[in-house]
């Protein structure tokens, strides 16, 4: 199994206002992204890939005002969307929640997961129309919509149809332009560092250090306004 970073995640109470927040705390404006239906979400993304990360970018998404959600969607939003403490927190500014990982084997994640005695959720089948095409992915989610260790444990991604020959070939990095934004480190803390380094590492996903303390991510990106520092705040 083969794993990496594969984004970060910014949850904004709206679109409009993530954009605003990217814009002044940035200096860019963030490219198109695209509708969520099953979850009634939307986004916009930007580039942030670097050699260490090279499938990097970050994605800003809020709830869809507009979204008509199909009678059979899952209850709950992806990444807590719905979570009351979460849209307290976005509602006074965009915030960072959760990151996510690539993996070639999004099953034996979940069962290298379940093995350490944590629920990653059903690997939920999603897509959405982008300029080049339907993308088509897998992605982590409880049913109940909570992140795994606060947002510390990244949810697992997979890419393309199960049977795809190029999962890859839709990919953000692929489509986005250069952003002028790429990402410096993304360090993690959390107060079971003795349960969550081992996770990390069942998953494959190597070159992260979990430091004891409260549970918290903090990325560092090189902007056109120099070095700047999103951290989650233990939301």
């Amino acid at each position: 199994m083969k794993t990496q970073i594969d984004h970060l995640v910014v949850v904004a109470q709206t679109l409009e206002q993530g954009v605003k927040w990217c814009e002044t705390k940035l200096g860019i404006t963030p490219g198109p992204g695209g509708e969520h239906a099953q979850f009634g979400t939307h986004n916009r993304l930007f580039k942030i890939a670097n050699p260490t990360h090279p499938l990097a970018y970050l994605e800003i998404i809020a709830i869809d005002p507009n979204a008509k959600r199909p009678a059979n969607a899952p209850q709950a939003r992806w990444f807590d969307m719905d979570d009351a403490a979460l849209q307290a927190a976005v509602a006074i500014e965009p915030r960072l929640v959760n990151f996510v990982a690539q993996t070639d084997d999004i099953q034996a994640g979940r069962i290298a997961l379940k093995k350490q005695g944590i629920e990653p959720g059903l690997a939920v089948h999603a897509s959405r129309h982008s300029r080049r095409g339907v993308l088509q992915w897998q992605l982590t989610v409880r049913e109940d919509g909570q992140r795994l260790f606060n947002g510390t444990l990244p949810s697992l991604i997979q890419w393309g149809k199960p049977d795809a020959a190029e999962p890859l070939r839709l990919h953000p990095r692929n489509t986005l332009p250069r952003s002028g934004v790429t990402l410096q480190s993304l360090s993690v803390s959390n107060p079971s560092p003795e349960k969550l380094q081992p996770a990390l590492e069942a998953i494959g996903l190597t070159g992260l250090t979990v430091t004891p303390g409260p549970a918290q991510l903090i990325a560092v990106l090189n902007t056109p306004k120099g070095l700047v520092e999103l951290s989650s705040l233990g939301v």
